[in-house]
């Protein structure tokens, strides 16, 4: 098996996880898109020095595998290649900001390290939100909602169109790499004088294959619009979890609990 088609696994394996039942994949696609990005502003707005406070958002996401019975290593398999170009961010922070903030025993920690940490979580944290959303609702659900918000049309089926072909560019590349690999047994990827035909080759296949699917759309009553998820999922009870999550998110944000918890305690 090459990697093209174990991309292609991996992109099935994701429409698995949407089609899961439980409490959160039963809420409106549309609720659960404004309170990831209700999250993200919320997560990414705290100061660079509050390590304690943005440290008890991890509750959010953590909770929301749960409830979704989505192990947490699941993601983070997922994101193996995107999590850390996220943490990486920061790293050249300690260099710059080498004032100490905080002393630890005999130890002073500068407000380098506390904002690098800092980064690092808010890439993590709203990584691993946004993955909850894609894991438990189906990209024709994303899409309605973003159309709810009133979206271009065109943007929205960019995105439909985009997510759903990607594993039939896979497929060209699987039947392209197993036709090179016959040609040239015994030999290890793709020789670096090919790259440029294999690549031109490609262009070309896919092409073809989006005019045939385009020409096929066109005669089934195509006009730009898609009709998406259906709209059993607009229930009272999905709103409720948006205002009751939002809020508790937002008092997260202007009441630190892990200080308070600090306090009561010295």
């Amino acid at each position: 098996m090459n990697k093209a088609e174990k991309a292609g696994l991996e992109l099935a394996a994701m429409d698995e996880l949407a089609k899961q039942s439980s409490p959160v994949h039963s809420l409106s696609p549309l609720c659960k898109l404004l309170v990831t990005v209700a999250y993200i502003i919320v997560t990414v707005s705290f100061h660079k020095y509050d390590i304690t406070g943005l440290f008890v958002m991890v509750l959010f996401p953590i909770l929301g595998y749960q409830l979704s019975m989505i192990p947490v290593r699941t993601c983070f398999y997922r994101l193996r290649i995107v999590m850390p170009l996220v943490m990486a961010v920061g790293l050249f922070n300690p260099f710059f900001d080498r004032e100490v903030i905080l002393t630890l025993g005999n130890i002073g920690v500068s407000g380098g390290v506390i904002s690098m940490l800092t980064l690092m979580m808010k890439g993590v944290f709203c990584l691993m939100m946004s993955f909850l959303l894609i894991a438990t609702t189906s990209i024709d659900g994303i899409c309605r909602g973003l159309r709810q918000l009133h979206f271009p049309k065109m943007f929205t089926s960019l995105i439909l169109l985009t997510f759903r072909y990607i594993s039939l560019l896979l497929d060209e590349v699987s039947v392209m790499t197993e036709a090179y690999s016959l040609r040239a047994p015994g030999q290890k990827g793709i020789h670096i004088s090919a790259w440029g035909s294999f690549l031109g080759q490609l262009l070309l296949r896919t092409m073809d294959r989006a005019d045939a699917l385009y020409e096929s759309m066109v005669l089934r009553g195509f006009n730009g619009e898609f009709y998406y998820a259906e709209k059993k999922y607009e229930t009272a009870a999905s709103w409720i979890v948006f205002i009751v999550v939002t809020a508790l998110i937002i008092l997260v944000r202007f009441f630190n609990p892990a200080a308070m918890l600090g306090n009561l305690f010295i």
